[in-house]
């Protein structure tokens, strides 16, 4: 039984392939287009996992899209006569509906058959249905309380319930127009911070701030029995005048979502190009902070009607790895899963598991312990291109080797870290989800306190507040954080121990913390030793880990890591076995 899932018209649109229960590929179409964010229908990704698969469209059973139409009829029918929004607004939404219902038909022309030769059965998953799987169905866990908070998906916002086998029972939602997601994204906008995604930025600048401005935030959300919240809505446009979106195509856009009454209340919004004052770092955490309380407010309630210990996170604020870190501390639940895509990129598998388990009733038999679900490349096809390219890399005095042994090879390359430079890695297959996780990665020394200033000079070019993560083997976490716990995905945040932060200070953020990516041999056997080797020569288990691109999405081919070493001042790549290092001219 064959089933391809689909995250399309939408911000980081994605396609995965999952055959009898098991995830076979999955990708995000940005990866392909190299435009962030990439929302339309991810033709690219789907070619992908046909090719990964080793089958044609034909061969698909099944083919489940996180989106239904039909859902929450009745709210939106209430909600249009009691608000009357833009006439702007619902023809936005309605052909963005319509798409969803057209898919055989764009499946057709993409792949070039026949659209009625595609025997495929298409299904609509309610977006947080989708979200809710996405994490249960793929986690280790037998059982546990289930959490989807986001911007708004199928009229939704928030949605919890319980997991248990192969069916997830949803318990409660927060409807549209209530959205911690809207709310975060509003501020994230007033801040100065316009792009689709921004929102992480801001969690990164808060800890540079004080919650000063908390008196004011709070007025901009309350907290309601249950578990649930409610915006204060005159701060905000997205139920009134509607909000312009674009999702045709290329990047992602989203009008401003705050309104004339949100700028009365915390004054003038930050315009392009205006530095960043201690009020606005303020802002950013009196903002995380806010988020916080309306987050733990939920997970307690959720805790409280399930009483289960275990936890599965999804939708785009389970992306807030600040928050997420502190689950521990502030609620009662003892373990937490949330898988590498955990925004709406991981919503096409959410919505294939959730076929394939709860509404066709087969039996879990798939874990998620690892990321690299995306392309691959062999030694031979590195070579071949290294080929085309030699010209150039004799232009910038570039000395080719290839090392066959993998002890050898990463030895050589941990000599190097350790000696400052800056390393493009790329091995096996990449990454599923926003983070690099050590196969499109770039490694540096985390011990050195000018290593941010360096990779920000040579080949990042980003706001000087945001921090770079440690990567560090599982078994010495607990030495080095304040928790010891598995973090595989780099989607929680812990205090780094006092005693250790002078000896990392490249990986420590401004407050302390680090946002860790554990690594075991069994999920990457190469990075892994990577890692070991470098604790050989320095007796440091860590390594700075920072995304393979500059400015762009993350690179998925070989030549797009050429090109980005040849076109930066990174100092070695290493792409498979082989070693590409510029020599000084």
């Amino acid at each position: 039984m064959i089933i391809l899932g689909l995250n399309a018209y939408h911000g980081d649109s994605s396609a995965c392939l999952v055959n009898d229960g098991q995830l076979i590929a999955a990708v995000e179409e940005e990866r392909f287009r190299r435009i962030k964010h990439w929302a339309g229908f991810p033709s690219e990704a789907i070619r992908y996992c046909l090719t990964e698969a080793g089958i044609t469209i034909d061969q698909v059973d099944h083919i489940a899209i996180n989106r239904n139409p039909t859902a929450n009829l009745l709210k939106k029918a209430l909600f249009a006569f009691s608000k009357r929004p833009s006439l702007a607004a619902i023809k936005d939404r309605l052909s963005n509906a319509g798409k969803v219902n057209d898919l055989k038909l764009v499946l057709g022309e993409t792949l070039l058959v026949k659209s009625e030769d595609i025997r495929a059965e298409i299904h609509n998953i309610e977006h947080h249905r989708a979200h809710l799987a996405s994490s249960f169905f793929v986690s280790p866990f037998d059982s546990a309380a289930v959490v989807s908070v986001d911007g708004f998906g199928d009229f939704v916002s928030t949605m919890w319930g319980q997991g248990q086998g192969n069916t997830i029972s949803v318990k409660d939602q927060v409807s549209f127009p209530h959205s911690l997601g809207l709310l975060y994204l509003a501020v994230t906008q007033y801040l100065g911070f316009p792009h689709y995604g921004d929102e992480y930025k801001v969690m990164g600048l808060a800890p540079y701030g004080k919650p000063t401005e908390m008196e004011r935030m709070r007025q901009l959300v309350r907290l309601m029995p249950k578990g649930r919240f409610e915006l204060e809505l005159d701060c905000f446009i997205h139920h009134s005048e509607g909000v312009a979106m674009v999702w045709e195509n290329g990047e992602p856009t989203i009008g401003p979502v705050f309104s004339k009454k949100l700028v009365e209340l915390l004054g003038p919004p930050r315009q392009k190009g205006e530095p960043l004052t201690d009020y606005h770092k303020n802002l950013a955490a009196s903002l995380q902070e806010l988020y916080e309380e309306a987050f733990f407010h939920l997970l307690n309630y959720v805790y409280q009607e399930t009483q289960n210990p275990h936890l599965c996170l999804s939708g785009g604020c389970a992306m807030n790895s600040v928050a997420n870190g502190k689950v521990f501390d502030r609620s009662p639940f003892k373990e937490l899963y949330i898988q590498s895509a955990a925004g709406d990129g991981g919503g096409a598998i959410g919505a294939a598991f959730y076929l394939w388990n709860q509404e066709m009733g087969k039996p879990r038999s798939f874990v998620m312990d690892h990321s690299y679900l995306g392309p691959g490349f062999s030694d031979q096809e590195i070579g071949e291109i290294l080929s085309g390219k030699m010209s150039e890399l004799q232009e910038e005095h570039c000395q080719i080797e290839q090392i066959n042994d993998e002890a050898e090879l990463c030895r050589q390359t941990a000599e190097r870290v350790a000696a400052g430079k800056v390393i493009g890695w790329f091995q096996g297959r990449m990454e599923w989800g926003p983070r690099a996780l050590g196969n499109r990665s770039i490694v540096c020394d985390p011990r050195r306190a000018d290593m941010k200033d360096i990779l920000n000079l040579k080949i990042k070019r980003r706001e000087s507040f945001r921090p770079f993560a440690p990567s560090i083997a599982r078994e010495a976490v607990g030495e080095w954080f304040e928790e010891d716990y598995a973090v595989p995905f780099m989607l929680q945040v812990y205090p780094i121990r006092v005693e250790k932060r002078p000896l990392i200070p490249a990986v420590t953020h401004v407050n302390g913390s680090g946002r860790l990516q554990s690594v075991t041999e069994a999920q990457n056997r190469r990075y892994y030793r990577l890692i070991k080797a470098f604790e050989k020569i320095t007796g440091v288990p860590i390594v700075l880990n920072t995304s393979f691109n500059e400015n762009e999405p993350v690179v998925c081919l070989p030549q797009e890591a050429l090109n980005c070493f040849l076109r930066t001042r990174m100092d070695v790549l290493v792409m498979g076995n082989w070693l590409i290092e510029r020599q000084d001219k």
